[in-house]
């Protein structure tokens, strides 16, 4: 029963996905594909702008990291109201760019705004390499829902191998609007989900109501409600929480695909009242935070001691198998609705951005084309990453944010300081990634800014150089071809 719903669930929303965004618009061309034609209204985007509420990254990933960790999951809570803030400033900017010049990815941004086709490539191969991190968390919580509908007999290779195939399949012809079906249709499951799970968990683990699961879990886990949580040498503390949410949330929007979503609404309007009702929907968090405090209580133990399971397991031992099969069904969409718009962007970014200037002769539909084709080689790295990789989603995760916030100072620069050129954004990139990755730096940052969030650091290493080259040299006598 539990394969059987599992299935009907993906392979429903995946066809009525497909013949949505055939009928709406047929993906004939690159615009069309990547943005859905710039017509996205209220209600469309919201289900794929604030839907990423209801993401592996969201549900069993933070789940899993209050299983884990305890306090230090709140991160989810903090993160999302100060992106929302942000994004009500930064997202019809980037809409109204987008519009005024017929802009597709954030390197069409970049190579626009900066009059320099090299620095688009660079963020290209920037913005692809974040992607596809952020691709590996979907295709590692999918592996994992495929394991428990099938059975162990399938290596987490091959789980990774069929989570990718079924993630294309998406997309691949039909572009943003099917995603945004099947946003939708993952969005309305996950919400009564969560409703059944936290009316029922109380009495699953001898508890009363909600609020007596976190005083439970705080009774038998001293210290699980503050932090650093339950363990004391995590290194999760408020400084923690404070500069990586921080850092999410100047990051959130400059993630290619949100940056790419922002080209799609149908107008700035829609984008202001998403952003303003968004935190008001993160407040979800509560529910699914207190479903793995409930986990813990229920002395829950996931396959090899994997956060990333501990959900889906607990679900597995104490609900019939119809209600996991619904679960399992829906958590597939959890994974594969964000994960094939990101395969979606990253294949964009790379026949616009990359393969485009190297041959310039490319028309609309050869650019469509390679696009497709490199949609199918990120997801294998994807997989490839995902099955070599055992850390948790909230970690795959914060690692995505710190390497795309390398390209954060660009964008606000853009909007605010008119002085900023093509060779200071440049500067600043090559120093903010040596900041975040060479091993001596981080040794530095450890020991002079211990609990820090270091893609903050790196971060603002990256602002200070470009304000630095921006003020010392002026655009006309560096500009960059």
């Amino acid at each position: 029963m539990i394969l059987a719903l599992t299935l009907a669930v993906v392979l429903g929303t995946m066809a009525g996905a497909i013949l949505y965004g055939r009928r709406q618009l047929r993906a004939s061309s690159v615009t069309e594909w990547a943005v859905g034609g710039r017509r996205l209204g209220m209600v469309i985007f919201w289900f794929l702008n604030a839907g990423e509420i209801y993401t592996t990254f969201a549900v069993l990933g933070i789940s899993g990291y209050a299983w884990a960790y305890g306090a230090p999951a709140y991160i989810a809570l903090t993160s999302v109201s100060l992106a929302a803030t942000l994004g009500y400033w930064l997202m019809p900017r980037i809409w109204a760019a987008g519009r005024s010049r017929n802009l597709v990815t954030q390197a069409d941004f970049f190579a626009d705004h900066y009059n320099s086709r090299w620095l688009g490539v660079v963020v290209a191969l920037a913005g692809i390499s974040a992607l596809v991190i952020y691709v590996q968390i979907q295709i590692v919580a999918l592996s994992l829902v495929v394991r428990l509908t099938v059975g162990d007999g399938v290596s987490p290779f091959v789980a990774a191998l069929i989570a990718a195939v079924v993630m294309l399949a998406f997309v691949f012809f039909a572009g943003l609007r099917s995603a945004a079906f099947a946003a939708g249709v993952k969005d309305v499951l996950m919400v009564l989900i969560v409703i059944g799970l936290c009316v029922t968990v109380a009495s699953k683990v001898g508890a009363r109501s909600l609020p007596d699961i976190f005083a439970m879990a705080e009774a038998s886990h001293p210290g699980i409600g503050r932090f650093p949580g339950r363990i004391a040498d995590s290194g999760l503390s408020s400084t923690w929480l404070m500069t990586a949410a921080l850092n999410v949330a100047l990051g959130n929007w400059i993630l290619p695909h949100m940056f790419q979503l922002c080209f799609a609404a149908d107008s700035a309007e829609t984008i202001r009242r998403n952003a303003i009702w968004q935190p008001l929907y993160s407040l979800s968090y509560f529910f699914i935070i207190a479903l793995g405090f409930a986990a813990l209580l229920a002395d829950t133990a996931p396959p090899d001691g994997d956060d990333n399971a501990v959900l889906l397991t607990f679900v597995v031992e104490n609900y019939p198998p119809w209600a996991t099969g619904l679960f399992a069904g829906t958590a597939c969409l959890l994974a594969l609705v964000p994960g094939s718009v990101l395969l979606l962007t990253a294949g964009t970014i790379f026949g616009r951005n990359v393969a485009l200037p190297l041959r310039s002769g490319m028309d609309d539909w050869q650019v469509l084309l390679v696009s497709r084709a490199a949609m199918v080689g990120f997801a294998g790295v994807a997989v490839y990453l995902a099955a070599g990789d055992a850390k948790s989603l909230v970690e795959i995760g914060l690692s995505a944010y710190a390497a795309i916030g390398m390209l954060a100072p660009g964008v606000f620069l853009a909007f605010t300081w008119p002085r900023a050129h093509a060779a200071g954004v440049m500067a600043g990139i090559v120093a903010g990634y040596a900041a975040l990755l060479l091993p001596a730096a981080n040794a530095f940052w450890s020991s002079w800014f211990p609990e820090w969030d270091h893609g903050l650091l790196a971060m603002a290493i990256n602002a200070g150089i470009v304000a630095l080259v921006c003020s010392v040299w002026p655009a006309r006598r560096i500009a960059v071809a």
